[in-house]
């Protein structure tokens, strides 16, 4: 099976994803949800089966963070929120190095995955196509959360504002990600009619760290990125503050959701959800990684609410959810 996206700016992203043990449509409410699931109360998100024989309760349960860096490093950051996890559920819990949101979003559609943090941009695809149920999304301890999407340069590009760009290249990271390609495609596009292939050559990365890096290292003359992600690259030292110049700053979006599979049992996913919001962060090594971005606590949101921009951004786009 397949599931894609389709946007002006981009024929088509397509990634093949095989699975085993196809669910059947049903009949429901699902509004844009794929056929598998339901929606009955309308909060735009996969229904929990009511039918016991489509739950599961794994004996292991399997976590991914969104490949926004190198994995290896997110593992050891991870680490002690996971062993909570493990002490919440009373069940094993495996970290799962994703290398792309399209792996990430196979993965949990396939059954392989359980628990996620998904990007802003892969979020509703996740939710669409995979039956991701997000709860919550990173914050300050006085409450503010999300980051924004910025362009960036380096010093003596002969780049000093986006307009500048014309003519040339600019770096994104992958079509379902939100600052990486969503947001500035859709900003380039109204504000400054500037389209990808007509007015500038783009170019994909594959992660925001690779596009800071190659801004930083002149491999790019420009790129649009996460600046939560540049934040923390910037304190942990892999790039300096001179090395890279910023054009253009957007309107704060949120950050990555983390929700579960949706088939997981409900008394599952209610202490899955009480490890989350009962976490201690003090002391651990999930503070020291995302204090860097000013983040220390994980706040209860809503999908129906807090994505509602980065839906109305796919919409600009032209961009439509699909599985099949």
């Amino acid at each position: 099976m397949k599931f894609f996206t389709t946007a002006a700016s981009v024929s088509a992203l397509v990634v093949g994803m095989s699975f085993a043990g196809a669910v059947s449509a049903q009949e429901c409410e699902r509004g844009t949800l794929d056929k598998r699931y339901c929606d009955t109360d309308g909060d735009l998100i996969a229904d929990i089966p009511s039918d016991p024989s489509q739950l599961i309760d794994p004996d292991t349960l399997i976590f991914a963070y969104t490949p926004v860096e190198d994995p290896a490093v997110y593992k050891e950051v991870w680490s002690d929120f996971l062993t909570y996890l493990e002490e919440k559920t009373g069940k094993d819990v495996v970290f799962f190095p994703v290398q792309s949101n399209a792996a990430q979003i196979e993965a949990m559609r396939s059954g392989r995955l359980h628990i996620a943090g998904f990007n802003t941009g892969s979020n509703p695809l996740a939710v669409n196509c995979a039956g991701f149920r997000p709860f919550t999304i990173m914050a300050s301890l006085d409450g503010n959360f999300g980051y924004e999407m910025e362009i960036l340069t380096y010093p003596g590009s002969g780049i000093e504002k986006v307009e500048d760009i014309k003519g040339g290249k600019l770096a994104f990271t992958s079509p379902t990600s939100n600052s990486g390609f969503k947001a500035p495609s859709a900003i380039l596009k109204s504000d400054f009619d500037m389209i990808a292939d007509r007015d500038f050559e783009p170019v994909y990365s594959g992660k925001h760290d690779n596009s800071i890096l190659g801004v930083a290292n002149k491999d790019y003359p420009a790129a649009s990125i996460a600046n939560s992600v540049m934040k923390r690259m910037i304190s942990r030292g892999v790039i300096t503050a001179d090395q890279v110049i910023s054009i253009y700053k957007s309107q704060t979006f949120p950050t990555t959701g983390f929700g579960t599979a949706y088939n997981l049992t409900p008394e599952l996913q209610a202490n899955i959800q009480e490890a989350f919001f009962t976490f201690d962060w003090a002391g651990t090594s999930l503070e020291e990684e995302f204090s860097k971005s000013n983040e220390g606590q994980f706040l209860e949101m809503n999908y129906k609410d807090f994505w509602d921009v980065i839906r109305k951004i796919d919409t600009a786009n032209g961009v439509s959810y699909a599985c099949e």
